[in-house]
Parts: structure tokens; C-alpha cells; sequence
């Protein structure tokens, strides 16, 4: 999936996919204690691409409408994260999280509340551990709800963080329902040479 590398070489690539898969992990490890048994999410190969590039790879897998849960992140590097599923799959987590037992209509009263707190307990726990990874502090800001096409979605952040996607396409599997999901950084391109930057720093103390 890996698509523009925006000055990566393949090294920093295959560390920053490291880094990423390791907070993914830890995610799900926070999203199993929350619905009370184990989650399986499937992380593939990091892209870093344009956001023009990154709707035409969500238009390609999905052609239903979209939900995302957004959070702002600061620190040395800055942007938007975005948790991102197809619309028909947002109940579904729901379900998964709250319980089968629920109508449909008290699905669809708990929906927004809950899927801020499974975007706030996937997206803080990935952030939160990279950050970690580089040995670095992030900001992270409450989670907020959108919805709409890919397009959408993208216009609704900040244009200020939308020079770079880091984009990631995630399996989930719970209680018995195969869920997909994706996870994007935007940033600005200045925030992605301190990532660089700090990611070169992580392959140097891995190495020694």
C-alpha cells in the first residue's frame, strides 16, 4: 500500500511501520479491556501520501458513506488523527462494545457517545505509545465525530494538516465480527521532518 515516501527512505519506512504497529497493539490491548475479551486488529504496510491519494484509497475499498473520530495531537510533530469506518460498521463496534441485548433504537441513542470513547481508547493508546516510542509528549485533544464521504472527511480537518496522510487500513475482529477500520495522521509537511527526524533517532537506539 505504500504509495509517495515524502523523503522516507525504506529503512525509515519499515521503522515507522515498527513504531505504528507496536501503538496499534497497544490499542488493542486497551479497546480488549473495554469490551472485556480479546481483539485482534490486523495492521498492513504504512503509507504516506497526499490526502488526495489517500480518499482515492478509502474510495477503493469503500463506497459507503463514512464515520470518523478525530483527535488533535501536539507536540514536536502536530496534526489531526483520524479513526475512520464505514458507516454500516460503526454499529456494528457499537453492538460489539455495549451488548446485543440493545434495540436498535438505544444503539442509535448511545452511538455518538460511544464511539467518541472507542476512538479516544484506540486513538490515545496508538498516539500515546508512539509518542512514547520516541521518546517524545503529545497533546492529544478530545475526540470529535464526523461523517460523510471520504472527501468530506478530509475537508473537514484542518487544511493547515493536510499537506501528508500517514495512512493505515486495520482489520478488527471481536466477538465474533470482522469490523475494518482505518487510521490516519494528517500533518503538514514541517511535522513530518520531525517525524523523520525522530524516527531516525529510534533506528539509531534500536541499533546500539
Amino acid at each position: 500500500m505504500r504509495t509517495e515516501s515524502f523523503g522516507l527512505d525504506e529503512l525509515e519506512l519499515d521503522a515507522l511501520t515498527e513504531v505504528v504497529n507496536i501503538g496499534v497493539s497497544r490499542a488493542a490491548t486497551s479497546l480488549r479491556d473495554m469490551v472485556g475479551e480479546q481483539v485482534f486488529l490486523s495492521v498492513p504496510a504504512v503509507a504516506i501520501t497526499s490526502p488526495v491519494r489517500a480518499v482515492e484509497l478509502l474510495g477503493e475499498r469503500e463506497s459507503s458513506m463514512l464515520v470518523a473520530v478525530r483527535q488533535g495531537f501536539e507536540g514536536e510533530f502536530s496534526g489531526s488523527a483520524l479513526l475512520i469506518f464505514p458507516e454500516k460498521n460503526s454499529l456494528e463496534l457499537v453492538r460489539a462494545v455495549a451488548g446485543d441485548h440493545l434495540s436498535l433504537e438505544d444503539l442509535l441513542e448511545l452511538e455518538q457517545e460511544a464511539l467518541a470513547e472507542i476512538g479516544n481508547v484506540i486513538l490515545n493508546g496508538c498516539m500515546a505509545t508512539i509518542a512514547n516510542l520516541l521518546n517524545r509528549r503529545l497533546v492529544i485533544s478530545l475526540p470529535e465525530i464526523l461523517s460523510g464521504s471520504a472527501v468530506e472527511l478530509f475537508q473537514k480537518s484542518p487544511s493547515l494538516f493536510q499537506d501528508v496522510v500517514l495512512f493505515i487500513h486495520i482489520e478488527f475482529s471481536l466477538r465474533g465480527r470482522e469490523l475494518s477500520g482505518y487510521f490516519a495522521m494528517l500533518m503538514d509537511v514541517p511535522s513530518l521532518d520531525a517525524l523523520k527526524l525522530l524516527i531516525s533517532e529510534f533506528i539509531q537506539r534500536s541499533a546500539s
